[in-house]
């Protein structure tokens, strides 16, 4: 009869202790997925940021340099083609990253587009209001960086446990599945070339 207790007690503790690693192994998961998720609205807070400077910006511009319409026209088509795409990170694919991504991409060339025009305006440049927007801008586009950069690693982070045996498992029965990395863009391994 005592077998039989102490062989009860034996199972019970040991199914115990494989439920508690199970629960523990799972909540780390679920913080993990919320840690990507947060970097996530991290660095769509510093993008929201970026498009909200932009009519500004532009209406800085506009009144130093009238007959570039069509630059301020590309601007604002990328800026809204930019807020059209979303992405929901707990269920985020490579492609639709990639697609946020380009979109972010096409507003930053854009937006290159109008600061050479602002170049040719030595008078628009010496605008206080102009270089408050560019500095707010600068910083802007290093949060943005910054912001993508902590996402990387916080999905590297979480990419990695959830793969890792015997994580593997659990994020397999509960439909942990990996999060996309941002990626640079196509032709920053190259260096720009420069003439004089």
């Amino acid at each position: 009869m005592k077998k039989n207790v102490l062989s009860t007690i034996i199972v019970v503790a040991l199914l115990g202790v494989i439920a508690a690693w199970l629960v523990g192994r799972y909540n780390t998961m679920v913080t993990m997925q919320e840690n990507v998720e947060n970097a996530w609205g991290q660095v769509e807070n510093q993008y929201q940021r970026r498009i909200d400077l932009i009519p500004n910006l532009v209406s800085t511009v506009k009144g130093y340099a009238k007959h570039e319409q069509e630059t301020f026209t590309n601007v604002m088509e990328a800026r809204a083609k930019a807020t059209q795409i979303t992405v929901d990170p707990s269920n985020a694919t490579p492609e639709q990253l990639a697609a946020y991504q380009n979109a972010q991409g096409e507003l930053s060339q854009a937006l290159g587009r109008l600061l050479a025009v602002a170049e040719n305006y030595p008078e628009l440049k010496a605008n206080e209001h102009f270089k408050q927007l560019m500095d707010q801008l600068e910083g802007t586009e290093n949060r943005i960086t910054y912001a993508r950069n902590l996402f990387n690693d916080t999905a590297k982070e979480y990419n990695t446990y959830i793969r890792k045996f015997p994580s593997n498992i659990i994020a397999g029965m509960f439909g942990f599945e990996r999060k996309p990395y941002f990626q640079s863009e196509e032709g920053a391994d190259k260096a720009p070339k420069v003439e004089f």
